[in-house]
């Protein structure tokens, strides 16, 4: 008989393992249609979906591996995150969806979150104030408008599956919209700037390098409360904290 696994679980979502089947429950509705319709939409590989109730959404695993995780050293090849990079550009390239987006929408509303944020790891004293200020002097690069296009919304290393040089699926689209294609490829890349040549070379198109060291803060800085508050820890090594230690 299969196990059932435990793969995230938090206040507002948990996924679960047995054999083949993922079992995604989710306080909030709406996330689970929004997968489900951009995993329709998405012209890249995708999980099968096998049924969906209310709250919870059935899907088949993916072949392949994931391109690493977040505080590992990724044992994928250049040529597997080259395609990763082509991947992702073919999504940008695709229609807008019909739908916003659950992220944020322009620079102006990324900077008032920004600001808060920032204020709130300060006075807790969650991290030093100088590291903070560093780090937002770096994030002011990637506050500048952009075009929006068909974003992942939450395209982590281990959302990412590949076998060889081939991507095989793309999972967890419940933050997929409209949105910065520059924080897609941030997000890929968060914690394994090494990688960044191959997925640039993959996605073929002039990227500045400049912004998505930008963004790497920006995200950190925005995610190390959301992160510590659900029971994540963003000071282990290689993750949030040290990419903004990592721009000291």
């Amino acid at each position: 008989m299969d196990e059932v696994k435990v793969v995230v679980a938090h206040s507002e979502r948990a996924t679960l393992r047995v054999g083949d089947v993922f079992l995604k429950v989710d306080a909030d509705q709406a996330r689970i249609d929004v997968e489900v319709e951009a995993m329709a939409l998405a012209p890249v590989p995708t999980p099968e979906v096998l049924w969906r109730k209310p709250s919870v959404l059935a899907i088949a695993a993916v072949p392949g591996t994931a391109l690493g995780r977040l505080g590992e050293p990724s044992t994928a090849s250049p040529a597997a995150w080259a395609a990763a990079g082509a991947a992702v550009r073919k999504l940008h390239e695709a229609p807008l969806p019909p739908w916003p987006g659950r992220r944020r929408r322009g620079p102006d509303e990324l900077a008032a979150e920004l600001n808060g944020e920032c204020e709130w790891l300060v006075t807790n004293g969650v991290l030093p104030a100088d590291l903070v200020a560093r780090n937002r002097q770096v994030a002011e690069a990637a506050l500048r408008p952009w075009t929006p296009v068909f974003t992942h919304g939450d395209l982590q290393i281990d959302h990412v599956f590949v076998d060889g040089g081939e991507v095989t699926g793309i999972i967890d689209w419940s933050e997929a919209g409209r949105g910065s294609a520059l924080f897609d490829l941030t997000t890929l890349t968060l914690g394994h700037e090494e990688q960044l040549g191959d997925v640039v070379a993959g996605y073929g198109t002039d990227v500045d390098l400049d912004v998505i060291r930008a963004w790497w803060s920006l995200r950190s800085l925005l995610g190390v409360r959301w992160l510590v508050e659900h029971g994540f820890d963003p000071f282990a090594p290689g993750c949030e904290v040290d990419v903004l230690r990592s721009r000291m």
